[in-house]
């Protein structure tokens, strides 16, 4: 099948996507709600300094700000941000919003993946009722849910989107075909194929939970190493032919401040049910 390919939102995530796809697959789509975004991609600016000018400037891809543009798409990634709110829990206005305008756009046979890091459920639970009512197709049928975790490290050329393992999940075995091979197609390191979404969904909270423990744990031990006049280079001297030892370097920077915070382990909480069997006397994150 010949996808016609759109990616939701062409930040540090979905604009190195994009131009991937647009490289494979004809008439690929790039979507953001600002325009001014758009206007700097045309121009071959890329803020966020993940995609070369030479690149951006190159490539076939079809950045727009127009909903409109989106109507014959056929496989739709969105790659929106899901920060934390004033009260450190999970913003999904950006998903919602991004749920509604592919909605709108949606056509009986299309598929959906999401790649914003989410709780596990969010997904099937909340993103696929909705794309079902703003387009009034109906879920499992009409169109196919997925999930494929960003695994962007923001500043790394070393590993990036194309050399590090995808992992991808689909509602069911068609759907995850589908959506393998069209990952396939850019990533060169390959797909893992999760057995489930919540899985997948489950997987990057994980991913990003153990990021943030071992940049902090660094960084604290980075403070006391340098008050004991142990400097950075002999930090880990042996330490590597130890075993269990990682080579975790520390991050004190404005790129941890930024994209470090530590909000999935609220994310989890958030994500987590009382059984309907049974009253355990609490509820995560009330």
């Amino acid at each position: 099948m010949n996808e016609r390919i759109a990616v939701i939102g062409l930040g540090y995530v979905g604009l190195p996507l994009a131009v991937a796809f647009a490289k494979r697959h004809a008439g690929t789509i790039g979507f953001d709600a600002q325009s001014q975004r758009v206007e700097e991609i045309r121009q071959g600016i890329d803020r966020t300094g993940e995609v070369s000018l030479q690149d951006l400037r190159t490539s076939d891809l079809k950045a727009t700000s127009d909903p409109e543009s989106l109507s014959a798409a056929t496989f739709f990634v969105v790659a929106v941000p899901t920060p934390i709110d004033s009260n450190n829990r999970p913003d999904l206005s950006h998903l919602l919003e991004s749920s509604k305008i592919v909605g709108r756009a949606l056509k009986s046979g299309a598929v959906v993946v999401y790649e914003s890091t989410v709780y596990p459920g969010v997904t099937e639970e909340i993103c696929g009722p909705l794309l079902a009512q703003t387009s009034g197709l109906k879920p499992g049928a009409d169109f196919k849910l997925g999930y494929s975790p960003e695994r962007t490290n923001p500043g790394d050329n070393e590993h990036s989107l194309e050399r590090i393992v995808k992992v991808v999940a689909g509602e069911d075995w068609s759907t995850l075909k589908r959506i393998s091979r069209v990952y396939d197609s850019v990533i060169e390191a390959g797909v893992y194929q999760a057995p489930s979404i919540k899985v997948a969904e489950a997987a990057k909270v994980i991913e990003n939970i153990q990021r943030d423990l071992n940049v902090a744990l660094m960084n604290e031990l980075s403070l006391i190493f340098d008050r004991m006049g142990i400097r950075h280079k002999r930090r880990f001297g042996g330490g590597e032919y130890q075993v269990e030892f990682y080579a975790i370097c520390a991050w004190l920077s404005r790129r941890a401040l930024r994209w470090g915070r530590s909000l999935l382990p609220d994310l989890q909480g958030r994500g987590a049910r009382v059984p309907s069997t049974g009253n355990l006397g609490w509820t995560p994150h009330q």
